[in-house]
C-alpha cells in the first residue's frame, strides 16, 4: 500500500503572482493521488493530519528567537521572513507547522510497521523544508521538515537515521542542523555550482559528526548515468556502512528535464529507479522504516506523474526485497 499524507492547510500559505513555491504544486500531486485511488492501485490518502509533537520538535531543532520571529512577522502582516525567496502570508506559519505534522503522521506510521513494514509513506506538503536552518528562512524553506522527522526517531528510539536529499538544490539546512552529530547521517545528491552555493563533496561533517555529511554534487546536465553512479559507488555503501535504522528521503523532483528551477536533466524512470533502490534498502536494513517528504519540484504539468512514478518505484523495491528475504 502507498500511503499519501497531507493537510489542507498546507494550500493555505499564499506567494505573490511568478513566485515558483505556489498551491499549484501540492494540488497537482493530490490530483495525481486521487487518480491513482480511483483506479484501485493500492493507494491511501490520509488528510488532515495532527501531530502534537510538532510545535516540541520545532522547538528542540530551531531557535527559539527565529521561531518567535517567524510568528510575530506573520502576525504583523509583514511580506517577507529574511530574504525575497521567504514570503509571507496569514497562513504561513499553521501552513509550514501542518507539513510538519504530516511529515510526523507518517513517520509514525512508518515506525510502527504499519502494512507489515511493507507500506509505502509519503508526506504531500508545502511548503518544502530543507534550506531551513537553525535560525534562518531560505529558499521558500520555513521549519525544517525532514530534520524534524529524524530528530523525532531519534527520540523515539533509534539510535542511527539517515536522511537522504535528492532535490537538484542542496539541503543546506537538513546539513546545518545535523552535521556535527554522528548519529544522524546526512546525504546528497544535488545540482552544483547551484543555489545555494553549499554542498562540495569536502563538506563531511565537523566534530563527532565527521564523515557523517556525504554529498555527491552533479554538473549541470547530468541524467540517470550519474545519479546511478552515485548510487552503487558512494550513496549505497554509505548507507550500508552505517547501518541506519529509518531512512528519511527529502524528495525533490526538481532534477526533472524540464524543471524551470533546475539543470540537471532527470527522467521518469530516473525518478522510479530511485525509489526502487531506496524502497528496497529501507526495507532489506531498516526493517522497512522510511518516509519521503515532498521537497521541491516546480513543473506543475508533470509534477504529479513524477510523485507517482517515484512512489511506485518504492513500492516495488520494497516489494522485491520482500520477497528475497522470504
Amino acid at each position: 500500500m502507498i500511503n499519501v499524507y497531507s493537510d489542507p492547510r498546507c494550500l493555505e500559505h499564499r506567494a505573490p503572482a511568478g513566485y515558483p513555491e505556489h498551491p499549484g504544486r501540492l494540488e497537482a500531486v493530490l490530483e495525481a493521488v486521487e487518480e491513482q485511488i480511483q483506479q484501485g492501485e493500492g493507494w491511501r490518502l490520509m488528510s488532515p493530519c495532527s501531530h502534537s509533537a510538532a510545535q516540541e520538535l520545532a522547538e528542540a531543532v530551531h531557535d527559539a528567537e527565529y521561531l518567535r520571529r517567524f510568528r510575530r512577522a506573520v502576525e504583523r502582516g509583514d511580506g517577507l521572513l529574511d530574504s525575497a525567496d521567504n514570503p509571507l502570508h496569514a497562513a504561513t506559519w499553521d501552513a509550514a507547522l501542518a507539513a510538519v505534522e504530516a511529515a510526523l503522521t507518517a513517520a509514525d506510521a512508518a515506525l510502527s510497521g504499519a502494512g507489515g513494514g511493507d507500506d509505502v509513506h509519503f508526506a504531500a506538503i508545502r511548503p518544502p523544508g530543507h534550506h531551513a536552518e537553525r535560525s534562518t528562512a531560505m529558499g521558500f524553506c520555513y521549519l525544517a521538515t525532514a530534520a524534524l522527522v529524524a530528530e523525532h526517531w531519534r527520540r523515539s528510539g533509534l539510535q542511527r537515521v539517515a536522511v537522504l536529499d535528492f532535490d537538484v538544490h542542496h539541503g543546506n539546512g537538513t546539513q546545518h542542523l545535523f552535521e556535527d552529530r554522528g548519529d544522524i547521517l546526512f546525504l546528497s545528491t544535488h545540482q552544483s555550482p547551484f543555489y545555494p552555493g553549499t554542498g562540495a563533496r569536502e563538506e563531511r561533517g565537523v566534530g563527532d559528526g565527521l564523515g557523517a555529511t556525504v554529498n555527491v554534487p552533479l554538473v549541470e546536465g547530468s541524467g540517470a548515468e550519474a545519479v546511478n553512479a552515485a548510487w552503487d559507488e558512494i550513496l549505497a555503501p554509505a548507507l550500508e556502512a552505517f547501518q541506519p535504522e529509518g531512512l528519511v528521503v527529502s524528495a525533490g523532483f526538481d532534477a526533472w528535464r524540464q524543471d524551470p528551477l533546475g539543470g540537471l536533466r532527470w527522467e521518469l524512470d530516473t525518478f522510479e529507479g530511485l525509489g526502487e533502490r531506496l524502497g528496497a534498502f529501507a526495507s532489506a536494513h531498516c526493517a522497512g522504516r522510511m518516509v519521503s517528504v515532498l521537497e521541491g519540484g516546480y513543473d506543475v504539468s508533470h509534477l504529479g506523474a513524477l510523485v507517482t512514478a517515484y512512489l511506485q518505484g518504492c513500492s516495488r523495491g520494497v516489494g522485491h526485497a520482500a520477497q528475497l528475504g522470504s
